[in-house]
């Protein structure tokens, strides 16, 4: 009995009916957002998600009793369990917010494809470079913002009136969106040199610090990748030795 539900468990074919399941129910969620579907179909799309969460929730009891105590070991099972526990929560008054929290129910496709969870695993090892980086940025933005509010605030205080919002206004600079005719040049009428404060912000904000990002991330896709071959030449290098060991024992038992 436990080798058969382990089995089944285990299997491709369970694995990807879990895959099309998680899909398709992101499909219906998306269908609960039209007033006009929710009308015509909403008994069918309740009935569907009650399916799903009956399903995810049997899945969750067969993996715990197959891995037993292992499967609170696992971060990823972990995960699953609370995502399926939250869709169990009643959406009655007091608890509405877990019935939005349900597409949540979404991230299991991560945990049920490799791919997905070696990215995954691979953004978050490059998580303290990144903060490195954050920080390093924050200072920046806090060094300019100072200076911004006190030489652009009384003439602009909309943009620069308070910390706050110079903080806000360099990120929108930092993003490049309406940056040069929605406020360096407006700036430039009162001010005719604020290209010098705003040209090097960019260049160091958005073509520096932003591609130090993207380079710590590139570099970790890179060593995911690297360890990925080095785990499928380890992969082929035991397949031919069970390959071996069973030519000699073959050899062993014909002598």
């Amino acid at each position: 009995m436990y080798n058969t539900i382990k089995k089944f468990v285990q299997g491709k074919l369970f694995k990807s009916f879990i895959i099309w399941l998680i899909i398709v129910n992101g499909i219906t969620m998306g269908f609960e957002t039209s007033k006009t579907i929710t009308d015509e179909f909403g008994k069918y799309l309740y009935m569907f998600d009650a399916f799903v969460i009956t399903v995810f929730t049997i899945e969750i009891i067969l993996r715990i009793y197959v891995h037993k105590l292992s499967f609170f070991k696992d971060p990823w099972s972990i995960f699953d369990f609370v995502i399926v526990a939250i869709s169990l929560v009643p959406a009655s008054s007091g608890f509405e917010i877990f019935r939005i929290l349900r597409v949540f129910r979404l991230f299991r496709l991560i945990t049920v494809v490799p791919q997905m969870r070696k990215i995954v695993m691979a953004l978050v090892s490059v998580i303290p470079g990144m903060a490195s980086i954050a920080a390093l940025l924050s200072l920046f933005f806090y060094i300019f913002a100072i200076m911004a509010t006190n030489i652009y605030g009384e003439t602009f205080p909309q943009w620069f009136g308070t910390l706050g919002e110079s903080f806000y206004t360099l990120f929108q600079v930092m993003t490049l969106e309406s940056w040069s005719m929605g406020i360096v040049r407006p700036i430039m009428q009162s001010h005719p040199y604020a290209w010098l404060f705003f040209v090097p912000f960019i260049f160091i904000a958005t073509f520096i610090m932003i591609n130090l990002i993207v380079a710590i991330v590139v570099d970790a896709m890179n060593e995911m990748a690297v360890e990925s071959k080095k785990d499928d030449s380890n992969l082929n290098e035991i397949r031919a030795l069970r390959k071996e060991i069973k030519e000699l024992k073959e050899l062993i038992i014909k002598k």
